[in-house]
């Protein structure tokens, strides 16, 4: 008998508690402020007649029962559309046209279902509900000879309310198709941003690391030999660690801009420190700083890779303008046996330039003869 007596305790605070939490949510979408608790001051004319007169016992059941039936299911209307919105339309058409012999206030109840049109999400079905509206209440009230004081009110009333219903739901749509647009739009702007980041942070670190790497061995190899070159060496993995830290700061607040003309001298550096030798040949040439960066970079990622995956002894490098297009090139012997050469495959630094060059208008184009040659075309008019 206890168990029984727990379940329905258990049973009765679960209803309960559903009661609370239906109570608690918002009666109306957010959207919609509180504009639909005032439209209900219309009622006022539904109330006007009992100003002067005193209902019956009858007629004051049916204005609680009518008052009943409408709240629910006005507020409900607000959260649904389609076959939904015809039921809810239906029901307040009916309450209005019930009323009509009885108060002339019923008209309210017509113009509340023709504002219900508005509800379908489709403009033509919008204007077709309404019309369906006010057809219905004017062919009854003829049918059923309705006094003119309860159709004509609920008929012309009807019109501005419900367009400006249907006008003001399809703004609201509109906007918040545009909030969602545009929440889409910082999504992915802050995904590219990351990407870029995450590029940039890649070609300075991965370059970076590597010449640290190459002189820490270098000065390795120097430290029972030569100490003033190994000091030399150690000097510069200092001054180029400083650097980098400098230039990763910079990346991550988006304001980088190292100039090719650093990175060229940066590029002869550790191509002379890994025994590369570098031939250049560099036209005067004014660039923009957008594809001035996207050359540096360029140039940067090459030669990281050329001191960390090839044997090249020389590296021949150009940059020209021909024809308003920048001309960038640089090639490495490093695959000086042709029946071993093999495929290259793109990492996060070839990928990254290749992203950076079509952002632009250009073209790049990765090919294999005695070395690894990159040849990068960018269209000088891209950058205004």
């Amino acid at each position: 008998m206890s168990q029984i007596n727990q379940a329905d305790q258990a049973s009765t605070l679960n209803f309960s508690e559903k009661l609370r939490s239906l109570w608690a949510k918002p009666w109306i979408p957010s959207r919609y402020g509180k504009a639909p608790f005032f439209w209900m001051l219309s009622f006022v004319i539904f109330g006007w007649k009992y100003l002067y007169e005193t209902p019956g016992t009858f007629e004051l059941a049916m204005i609680v029962l009518s008052i009943c039936l409408f709240l629910p299911i006005y507020l409900y209307s607000f959260w649904i559309s389609g076959w939904r919105a015809v039921f809810c339309i239906v029901v307040i058409l009916s309450l209005g046209l019930g009323w009509a012999n009885y108060n002339f206030g019923g008209s309210s109840f017509v113009i509340f279902a023709a504002t219900m049109c508005s509800r379908f999400q489709q403009k033509r079905d919008a204007y077709l509900g309404l019309f369906l509206v006010l057809a219905t209440a004017a062919l009854v009230s003829y049918v059923m000879k309705f006094p003119t004081y309860f159709w004509i009110p609920a008929v012309i009333f009807s019109i501005p309310s419900a367009m400006g219903a249907i006008i003001g739901e399809r703004l609201g749509r509109a906007n918040e198709k545009l909030f969602r647009k545009q929440e889409e739009i910082e999504h992915l702007a802050a995904l590219a941003e990351r990407e870029r980041i995450a590029r940039d942070l890649h070609d300075l670190l991965g370059h970076t690391l590597s010449v640290i790497t190459l002189k820490a061995e270098l000065a390795k190899k120097l430290f029972d030999k030569d100490s003033a070159a190994c000091k030399k060496e150690i000097i510069d993995i200092e001054r180029t660690a400083r650097q980098a830290l400098a230039e990763v700061r910079s990346a991550v607040l988006g304001y980088r801009d190292t100039g090719l003309a650093h990175e060229l001298r940066g590029a002869k550096n550790t191509l002379d420190s890994a025994q590369v030798q570098l031939e250049s040949e560099v036209d005067v040439v004014q660039l923009p700083a957008a594809i001035e960066n996207i050359i540096a970079l360029a140039l940067r990622e090459a030669v990281t890779n050329i001191i960390r995956h090839s044997n090249a002894s020389a590296c021949h490098l150009s940059l020209k303008l021909i024809e308003q297009d920048i001309h960038f090139h640089i090639s490495d012997n490093g695959f000086r046996d042709a029946q071993k050469t093999p495929e290259i495959e793109k990492g996060n630094g070839l990928t990254g330039m290749s992203e950076r060059v079509r952002a632009m208008g250009g073209k790049m184009l990765i090919s294999i003869k005695h070395g690894v040659a990159i040849d990068i075309q960018i269209p000088l008019h891209s950058a205004q």
